[in-house]
């Protein structure tokens, strides 16, 4: 589904050059899962940019296979504010000219979902952050996907929402066939939704470690030895991506 060849970024700042990424190569398969992590400031959400099309890379390139529908979540939620919860999980549905009456419905019933019953005619502002990520979230759904690209899109959320969203987003993975991409910070949260694990050393961002995760795609997977032992994989290989030694 994604091919990313040799791709670097690098923007002008002031006086100098500021090295985001450089020399990032992977491929992401059809109905797969890709999860990336590493330390703060090492590119991961400019990566997802160059995936969504919204950033160019200054080398490189970045393909995508067909003309697929891509949903996005990014960090700031990308709400607009003059619009109600409704109106903005429906928007792209708007956008693809769906009949109002099949809008209301989806947007219902992702409300329900997300658990924002009864929040429908409110505004972002008046909504706390958690329940603007599920309002985006809802958003990205909303249009049925091919691709769901989503940078830390559960990080406002308690442990215990969080938990039953990760499981949401693996069924519509499974079920629906979604290619997901996930910037995450979470190393419990890469293991249970990346069936690939990429690690980005610090800035700027090079791939430092590729973990496979096979066993992913099954809630029962976060209670497994399987489940604890990637874990612990992963955070001994961000260890090393940060301390500047590679296994």
């Amino acid at each position: 589904m994604f091919s990313i060849k040799n791709a670097s970024f690098t923007f002008a700042a002031e006086d100098h050059q500021n090295h985001v990424l450089s020399d990032i190569s992977f491929t992401i398969k059809q109905r797969s899962s890709c999860a990336v992590i590493g330390p703060s400031g090492c590119g991961k959400t400019t990566l997802l940019y160059l995936l969504a099309g919204l950033r160019q890379p200054n080398t490189g390139s970045v393909e995508i296979q067909g003309n697929p529908t891509v949903g996005t979540i990014l960090q700031n939620y990308g709400l607009f504010p003059w619009k109600s919860v409704n109106q903005n999980i429906g928007l792209g549905l708007e956008l693809q000219r769906k009949p109002a009456g099949l809008r209301k419905k989806i947007t219902a019933e992702l409300l329900k979902e997300m658990g924002l019953d009864g929040f429908g005619d409110h505004y972002p502002g008046q909504l706390s952050g958690g329940m603007q990520q599920r309002v985006a979230f809802a958003r990205a759904l909303a249009i049925n996907p091919d691709i769901l690209l989503m940078d830390e899109p559960l990080s406002s959320l308690d442990a215990l929402t969080r938990e039953r969203l990760q499981n949401l987003i693996l069924s519509f993975r499974i079920i629906k066939g979604i290619t997901l991409f996930l910037v995450t910070h979470s190393i419990e949260e890469a293991v249970f939704l990346g069936s690939q694990i990429i690690v980005l050393g610090e800035k700027p961002g090079r791939i430092k470690h590729v973990l496979q995760n096979p066993d992913c795609g099954d809630t029962a997977f976060r209670k497994s030895d399987s489940y604890f032992s990637q874990c612990r994989t992963l955070r001994n290989m961000l260890e090393e991506s940060v301390n500047g030694t590679e296994t």
